[in-house]
């Protein structure tokens, strides 16, 4: 990939940081795999200002984190990452479907309500919201002392 590639994709993924604490009354809900939170991916002080950076997102009000764990056994989200997202004004909903190299718009009503009723699913089996913010303390803890 080349420098300039990457720095796009970092300036798109810091746009999309920002919508989230500059967008008001917009709600916000993620369900983020143990793994992803538990893999080192830029040594010890990145990963503790990611794990800080969710649990300050809490603070928010219109952010909620919950945490798949790892011995949860099969989910949906195993099947591969979606976003749900509605519209304000027409209250439209859609889906997105990415893969390593493409992504998918979804607008047919029959499958973005199958990806609602899998983002159900996944919300009920993954640990509630207030655990998640315990589960992730407990990992930024296990970062301070390495």
């Amino acid at each position: 990939m080349s420098e300039e590639l990457v720095e796009q994709n970092v300036e798109a993924r810091l746009g999309r940081q920002k919508l989230l604490t500059k967008t008001p009354g917009v709600e916000f809900s993620f369900v983020i795999g143990e793994t992803a939170l538990r893999n080192r991916i830029g040594g010890g002080d990145v990963m503790r200002e990611q794990l800080g950076r969710l649990l300050d997102l809490r603070t928010t009000g219109n952010v909620e984190i919950q945490v798949m764990p790892n011995l949860s056994g099969y989910h949906t989200g195993l099947e591969g990452p979606f976003v749900l997202l509605e519209t304000a004004e027409q209250h439209r909903r859609f889906g997105y479907i990415e893969s390593q190299t493409l992504g998918f718009v979804i607008s047919d009503a029959t499958w973005v309500s199958t990806l609602g009723l899998r983002y159900g699913r996944l919300r009920s089996k993954a640990l509630q919201i207030d655990e998640s913010a315990a589960f992730i303390e407990q990992l930024l803890e296990e970062h301070d002392g390495k």
